[in-house]
């Protein structure tokens, strides 16, 4: 019989009006924090959390008026790397994490390494239309995107730059939903 994955537990970080909300896989082990893209949230990332298993510690992170986390009236890269080191450290993840950042959210996890420690970022996705032709009709769920009029005026600075280039794994948008276990084997291997 295959081990069962770790539970996922639902947390919040931050005051009502800085509230962000993330789920945690695991207790120990090289931490691994997942951040969606614009208009996505935080369920994106579950098929591949729960690959993971328990050698790695998961937190996914709900963007800040995305899923159930606080809007807030501008989301600037520096202050939500800022909010991001935080909950890092609230955590007590004694280790550098690894970021995995999906579209636009590429330029929180550039900004969080280059201010704090980061065992490695990894960029997925690409600008353009979403497919979601290969992703298996089970996992299609976790790519529906918001349809929030307010996010394009809250994130325009990200919407501006170009995505910055780390360790990028393809342009496709959801490689860790076409194949979750594949992509965690692939995470495991960056370790």
């Amino acid at each position: 019989m295959r081990p069962q994955p770790p539970r996922r537990t639902t947390h919040t970080h931050g005051t009502p009006a800085d509230l962000l909300v993330y789920d945690r896989w695991g207790r120990s082990g090289r931490p691994v924090v997942l951040l969606h893209g614009l208009r996505y949230d935080r369920t994106m990332w579950w098929p591949l959390a729960a690959e993971l298993g328990d050698d790695v510690t998961a937190v996914a992170v709900d963007l800040p008026g995305h899923g159930q986390s606080a809007p807030r009236a501008h989301c600037g890269v520096d202050d939500l790397a800022e909010d991001l080191a935080m909950l890092v450290y609230g955590l007590g993840l004694r280790r550098a994490p690894i970021l995995i950042a999906h579209a636009e959210s590429a330029h929180v996890s550039e900004r969080f390494a280059a201010r704090y420690s980061a065992h490695r970022v990894v960029t997925i996705g690409g600008t353009g239309p979403a497919r979601l032709d290969d992703v298996p009709e089970p996992y299609r769920q976790f790519a529906v995107p918001q349809r929030n009029p307010d996010l394009p005026a809250v994130y325009r600075d990200w919407l501006t730059d170009a995505l910055p280039r780390s360790t990028h794994l393809g342009a496709e948008h959801f490689p860790h939903l076409r194949d979750p276990a594949g992509f965690a084997a692939l995470l495991h291997s960056l370790r």
